[in-house]
């Protein structure tokens, strides 16, 4: 069996006072986060910021700290069995639109329930929920730090 990594991020915008993600149609037509390969010596969120670059054309976004959650699975390609792990991240989107790679077939942006719904994979719709919480707590302890200040 072959080993492969990639790397990506469960990138969000915040617009209008609403959390929206980037979800990715793949050519096979699985809705997903924008993720690839770890090339040569690239640390993975290395791998994840050029992957959000190259396949949603965002340059202005932020890795946040605290978040990376993996998941794996297993499929066939030219006669080979690849088990494939993937690392994501999350990241705030400092861009409104996104411009879709040639390697996707569709771009949206969604709303947390409208994501879960969409996305086609158990294991990237488990980390998008831990990613949610994950958020809600972010931005609710900055929202503490801020009231401290006052």
């Amino acid at each position: 069996m072959i080993e492969a990594t990639s790397a990506g991020a469960i990138l969000f915008r915040e617009t209008r006072g609403r959390r929206e993600y980037l979800l990715l149609k793949s050519r096979p037509g699985d809705w997903e986060f924008p993720k690839g390969g770890v090339e040569g010596n690239e640390e993975l969120q290395q791998t994840a910021i050029r992957e959000v670059t190259e396949e949603a054309g965002i340059e202005d976004f932020r890795l946040l700290d605290g978040f990376r959650e993996d998941y794996d699975y297993v499929f066939e390609a030219n006669g080979n069995t690849i088990h494939k792990t993937v690392h994501l991240f999350i990241a705030k989107s400092f861009e409104a639109s996104a411009e879709l790679s040639k390697e996707h077939r569709d771009l949206q942006w969604r709303d947390y329930e409208q994501a879960i719904n969409t996305i086609t994979q158990d294991g990237p719709r488990d980390i998008l929920r831990e990613a949610d919480v994950f958020l809600d707590d972010y931005y609710e302890d900055d929202e503490d730090e801020d009231e401290d200040e006052e």
